[in-house]
Parts: C-alpha cells; structure tokens; sequence
C-alpha cells in the first residue's frame, strides 16, 4: 500500500503562486511515476503533470509553462510549483502514485483561484 498526503492549498488571487506538496510512505518502492491531478465541479478528474522515477516530466498544455513538477526523493514528496495562476486552475488537486499498474491517490486539497 501506498499512502499519499497532499497539503498546500488555499485561496489565492489571479496571478498568484501556491505550491502544493504530497508526502508519499508506507510502500514506495517500486513507485514508476507520480503525478498531480485536478476536479474542478461537475467535471471530470484531468491530469495535470506528472514525474517519472527517471525525472522525466510531462504537462498539459493548459499548465505547461506556469506549474512545474519536482521531487525531494529524500523526503519522498512531490511539489507542484503553481505560477500565473487564473480562476479557471481552481480545483481539488489530487496526488497519484502508480506501482506496478496501479495508481493510488491522496485524499485531495483545494485550491481556489479569485480575487
């Protein structure tokens, strides 16, 4: 089991900057990516960006440029650098962890973008 926490939200204003953690313990080992997903109401949960165990980082192309994916393997926590915030980036973040084609997920933290 892996079990992922997620903490760093809040309220910002248009144009501000959060940057959100998700701490990962129990079994990470054999953890091959981690990723940043995001549910805004009454829609659907969208990736957002994720890490792989190489360092390799991808994003979609509503964050590529604003948000930046990072890992401190040394305390097993991914960040979410989120820049350039706008109202529609409002959302619960979720962490995702995937290990041997599973994934699991944190229980989410919101982050709401408005002046």
């Amino acid at each position: 089991q892996v079990q992922l926490v997620e903490s760093g939200g809040g309220l910002v204003q248009p144009g501000g900057s959060l940057r959100l953690s998700c701490a990962a313990s129990g079994g990470i080992s054999g953890i091959t990516s981690m990723a940043w997903y995001r549910q805004a109401p009454g829609k659907q949960r969208d990736l957002v960006a994720r890490i792989f165990s190489g360092g390799t980082t991808y994003y979609t192309d509503d964050v590529k440029g604003r948000f930046i994916i990072s890992r401190d393997n040394a305390k097993n926590t991914v960040y979410l650098q989120m820049n350039s915030l706008k109202p529609e980036d409002t959302a619960v973040y979720y962490c995702n962890a995937l290990k041997i084609g599973r994934f699991y997920w944190g229980q989410g933290t919101q982050v709401t973008v408005s002046s």
